[in-house]
């Protein structure tokens, strides 16, 4: 019984993961995180969203479940922010949450490497292809235009190169002789909804540490990363 306490009071004093997300569109990545977290399924804490889309549904999501947004897409004129100024009031509005991890989740702009430098918690990022093949756009038509057999997504640590920081984690699938690249994408997006809330556990357990993600695993009893997932979708 004293063991059962003390794990029980341990549970208690764990504090959640606090994620920050990034967003352009719909969101239904970030709504999984929302579900699982209002769940209690995932030890995690989302404490703010920012879009750089006004129009963005995902804003929506956010603020039907009662997190904090940012929407930093257009000044007063109307323009569209220039990514110095958008990255200027991102980084004050992150450093304001003190996030654990930053999550880019259907995120459409290209990021300076000083701001990923100076950010307020490592970033990381949902991309939907196995990387290091298709960095970039149009992932799934140049996967089925190149005959692959395998496809899926990747979530890798966010750095100054595009989609070239250390990957985390995969999850992979079988390319159908009948896929399109639409039906290629919703399967895969139906592959991110389990990669990345399955990252985030793994970041909050532990067991990838975002501080050094190219640790030598050899003499580890964990594999060496990425760590994947083969899903039938």
């Amino acid at each position: 019984m004293p063991d059962d306490n003390l794990k029980s009071i341990a549970k208690k004093l764990a504090k959640p993961l606090r994620v920050a997300v990034l967003v352009s569109g719909s969101g239904s990545n970030l709504q999984v995180l929302i579900n699982a977290m209002q769940a209690g399924a995932l030890p995690i804490e989302i404490v703010g969203v920012i879009s750089n889309r006004e129009d963005a549904y995902a804003i929506t999501r956010a603020n039907d479940a009662a997190i904090p947004v940012a929407v930093l897409s257009h000044v007063a004129s109307g323009k569209r922010m220039g990514i110095k100024t958008f990255e200027t009031h991102a980084n004050a509005q992150l450093t304001t949450w003190q996030p654990d991890v930053i999550v880019l989740a259907g995120f459409m702009r290209v990021l300076s490497a000083s701001f990923i430098d100076n950010a307020p918690a490592p970033m990381i990022n949902l991309h939907p292809a196995l990387l290091p093949a298709y960095k970039g756009l149009d992932t799934h038509q140049r996967a089925i235009q190149a005959g692959e057999r395998h496809h899926g997504c990747s979530i890798h640590v966010v750095t100054a190169e595009l989609d070239a920081g250390a990957v985390l984690t995969q999850a992979l699938l079988e390319v159908n002789c009948k896929d399109t690249a639409d039906s290629l994408q919703a399967r895969v997006q139906k592959a991110e909804h389990q990669l990345l809330p399955w990252t985030l556990l793994l970041i909050a357990k532990g067991i990838i540490d975002l501080g050094n993600p190219h640790e030598d695993t050899k003499s580890s009893y964990l594999p060496a990363l990425p760590l994947k997932l083969w899903l039938d979708v």
